[in-house]
């Protein structure tokens, strides 16, 4: 199995990058990395660890796309960037099994969709990270997260499909559906909401359980929740700045009096293992879902424990066949009279 690591993607590349994965195979031996972009400078930076160098290869790709760039234009003008090269390499070469970038969130979409392609059937692929709930070990999947701010029904019933069909790959049985709504009754929400709901109600092999609201999203009372990408992006940025600042506060209120300080000490561990579980450090990436390969988009800070994080994902989503599992869904809908 090869894993493609997108170099010089990220605010922190390419030492991060580097670094994060050096550690990913220390913890996993069964993949081989193959890190894109400038050879020069990725050979340098290896000689600084030591490595098992048969599981490593380098592809060069010269060019960089920056945030700054608009993605579509820039993926036809630089096909000699690392996420353009990676993309053709995931396409043509069997042996490499997913890709990893950190780099511009609109350039690896774009990539994703016009080199790599889309499953037969999909519409419209979308971008979808698991987020901790209050549940231990349980996550939950937005479908979608920022791919696509508009949408239409047969977009949303399709999201519903990848996630149950993601969210059974990872090991979920029966995984639950939740629409993201304004209410958890069910006339509220938009006019998208009213019309998505019965088709999401009728569709054979996802387990609907109805409207779920903003604040429950991480309950954990679903498994899955359905959203357009500009709702589901909002809601993520929001809970990770929630998040953010309530530990932010937690510290400075901690710090604040000598009883805290005290109750602090006493609550240390478990204050450690709260942030653990809450950082996006410790959850990898998003993984793109609806294309032909798992493709993972690491947050565009990521350190190494972040590209650590992300490289191990790839690895067990390049298993799991999630691909496969979609078109077995799709075709659960063409059996019974649903065109999707």
């Amino acid at each position: 199995m090869k894993i493609l690591i997108d170099a010089f993607g990220g605010d922190h590349s390419p030492e991060e990058v580097i670094a994060g994965t050096v550690s990913a195979m220390e913890e996993n031996k069964n993949f081989t990395a193959v890190f894109v972009g400038k050879k020069d400078v990725i050979e340098n930076l290896l000689e600084g660890y030591a490595y098992d160098k048969a599981r490593v290869e380098i592809i060069h790709a010269p060019d960089v796309i920056t945030c700054e760039e608009e993605p579509t234009v820039a993926i036809r003008r630089k096909p000699e960037s690392s996420i353009c090269v990676a993309f053709k390499e995931l396409k043509e070469n069997p042996e490499a099994s997913a890709f990893v970038s950190a780099g511009s969130t609109g350039a690896v979409l774009v990539g994703a969709t016009l080199k790599l392609g889309r499953i037969s059937g999909i519409s419209r692929p979308a971008l979808c990270p698991l987020m901790p709930t209050a549940i231990d070990g349980k996550n939950v999947i937005m479908m979608d997260s920022g791919a696509n701010a508009d949408c239409k029904s047969i977009n949303l019933l399709q999201f519903a499909l990848m996630g149950t069909a993601y969210a059974e790959a990872v090991g979920v049985k029966n995984p639950k559906v939740g629409l993201l709504s304004n209410g958890t009754e069910k006339e509220k929400g938009n006019a998208l909401n009213h019309e998505v709901y019965p088709m999401l109600e009728n569709a054979k092999g996802i387990n609907f359980v109805g409207n779920i609201e903003g604040r429950d999203i991480l309950a954990g009372d679903v498994d899955i929740v359905v959203t357009d990408g500009f709702s589901g992006n909002v809601a993520v940025k929001s809970i990770e700045g929630a998040i953010k600042m309530l530990l932010k506060v937690m510290k400075t209120e901690i710090k604040s009096t000598f009883k805290g300080k005290i109750g602090g000490l006493l609550l240390k561990s478990t204050f450690k293992k709260l942030a653990k579980k809450l950082d996006y450090n410790n959850h990898g990436g998003a993984l793109f879902v609806g294309v032909n390969k798992p493709v993972i988009k690491a947050h565009g800070s990521s350190k190494r424990a972040a590209i650590k994080a992300a490289v191990l994902q790839a690895v067990a989503y390049a298993n799991f066949d999630i691909a496969d599992r979609i078109k077995e869904k799709l075709s659960l809908q063409e059996q019974g009279g649903e065109q999707v």
